[in-house]
């Protein structure tokens, strides 16, 4: 088995990865391969409406100058999903939501290819609008057809410079329930 998080923040090591992180160290410990996938620095643009992906029918975006592709592919070859966002103006930054619009269409306009996969959204935020940004990643697992586990709160945490969320005690213990509750379930529809 195999999940792969794709990291939306503009910094490789800040909060929304230490989150990532710790949801995947969880999932290691049971024996699940993971990969933590950082779209900070890369290209990635937002869908054109071409309708291509419907037409060709190949589970690839038409257009080719990007990484959505790539990022695809590891979602297909993966069995679990992990997103993770900081907050930005109560939403997802601009490259994930390039990343689930492009997936999204790929993944609907060619069978459902995640369906029945496991999905999960982390958040990190400096104070506010963390709930949306939680709201649109699930909504692309909601309508993927994919399964969602819980932890014991919101797969949120509250930092504003790099590595202030290690203070913040309650997102590592959801986000270390959240791998354990991952793992538990990828277990249960692999096992």
């Amino acid at each position: 088995m195999k999940v792969v998080a794709f990291n939306g923040s503009a910094r490789k090591g800040g909060n929304t990865a230490i989150l990532l992180n710790r949801v995947l160290a969880e999932l290691k410990k049971e024996g699940i391969e993971t990969e933590l996938y950082q779209l900070a620095g890369k290209k990635i643009h937002g869908c054109i409406a071409c309708e291509k992906c419907k037409e060709n029918q190949d589970q690839h975006c038409a257009v080719k100058d990007d990484v959505a592709n790539e990022c695809i592919e590891k979602m297909l070859e993966a069995d679990g999903i992990v997103l993770g966002s900081p907050t930005y103006f109560a939403d997802v930054t601009s490259e994930m939501k390039a990343l689930i619009d492009r997936a999204g269409y790929v993944v609907r306009n060619n069978d459902d290819l995640l369906r029945r996969k496991v999905g999960a959204a982390v958040v990190t935020a400096a104070r506010g609008g963390s709930i949306h940004s939680f709201d649109t990643m699930n909504h692309f697992f909601f309508i993927s057809q994919m399964i969602v586990p819980g932890s014991n709160y919101w797969n949120m945490g509250f930092g504003l410079d790099k590595g202030d969320v290690e203070k913040d005690e309650d997102a590592l213990e959801v986000t270390r329930l959240l791998g354990q509750n991952m793992a538990w379930l990828l277990k249960k529809i692999h096992g």
